[in-house]
């Protein structure tokens, strides 16, 4: 079987430590704060930007360019001619476009065989996608294989999430002002997921932060038929926008209800946070649909 790598990007959201033991390749998404635009070398730290954020700060974010795309490839491509990229969501962002019209490009000049997938998901839902890709080459299972897999079992990456400040998603155009406005008069917490086509989708809405984390948990329960078994739903993954001890509670939730031991829990990129905000809570589970 030839050597392939695995690429995918930062808005994986999974932590550094998983990305370096699993040998995974990164393409950064850049982002713009009070003016300072952030890279691989000048990334800030979650909880400074965070911060930044509560106290009124306005981050922007932009896509992986063609050229940045083209650039990141065939870096890789001088060190293994067979890549498997896993891309964020097309549905949120142009990237998956670039990267694989950059693919096309360099499969056309060089030796090599690029195959770029569209996760359609988000944060550690894209991570979960790229989890699965990993533990199927650590089994010893060719490009093709996962490629396949990947494509077949997409719809069954599900995503659920809150978030604690509907400001946020007025800014990013998920609600109305007046909505923002009333719900955050009334402490409302609105359910969201992701679709099929991986598009970010409000759901519903619930009062208070406690019973929102419950229903991400009556959500999961709703959709993982199936894959409650042990052996279809090895790990669960969390993301939070700086609230461990909220991400803590969910997984405790989860262990509590279906007897469920592993999770990976980490904070919210600035790309996804910048949309999402400060203490958002998501989750990331196998489910018989989205």
């Amino acid at each position: 079987m030839e050597e392939f790598r695995i690429v995918t990007d930062t808005n994986t959201d999974l932590p550094e430590a998983y990305a370096r033991e699993h040998d995974l390749s990164m393409m950064f998404f850049p982002y713009t704060l009070d003016g300072v635009t952030y890279n691989e070398e000048t990334d800030m730290d979650y909880k400074e930007f965070y911060e930044a954020m509560r106290a009124g700060k306005m981050p922007s974010t932009s896509q992986i360019n063609p050229l940045e795309a083209r650039n990141y490839l065939e870096q890789y491509v001088k060190t293994c001619r067979n890549i498997l990229c896993l891309s964020f969501s097309s549905g949120l962002s142009g990237s998956y476009n670039n990267i694989r019209m950059a693919a096309e490009e360099l499969m056309e000049e060089q030796d090599c065989n690029i195959i770029v997938i569209d996760s359609l998901a988000a944060s550690m839902g894209e991570g979960l996608f790229v989890h699965k890709a990993v533990k199927m080459k650590e089994a010893g299972k060719s490009m093709e294989e996962i490629a396949n897999y990947l494509e077949i079992h997409r719809q069954n990456f599900a995503h659920v999430f809150t978030v604690d400040d509907l400001n946020h998603l007025y800014r990013g155009g998920r609600v109305s002002k007046t909505t923002a406005i009333l719900g955050t008069m009334a402490n409302i917490k609105p359910i969201l997921h992701v679709d099929s086509e991986g598009h970010l989708i409000p759901m519903s809405k619930v009062r208070g932060r406690k019973k929102s984390l419950h229903s991400l948990v009556d959500y999961m329960e709703e959709k993982m038929g199936s894959y409650l078994e042990e052996n279809k739903q090895d790990m669960v993954f969390i993301s939070h926008g700086d609230a461990i001890e909220d991400a803590k509670l969910v997984a405790e939730d989860i262990k509590a209800r279906f007897g469920i031991e592993s999770f990976l829990i980490n904070h919210i990129g600035p790309t996804i946070g910048t949309h999402s905000g400060p203490g958002t809570i998501a989750l990331f589970f196998m489910g018989e649909s989205r």
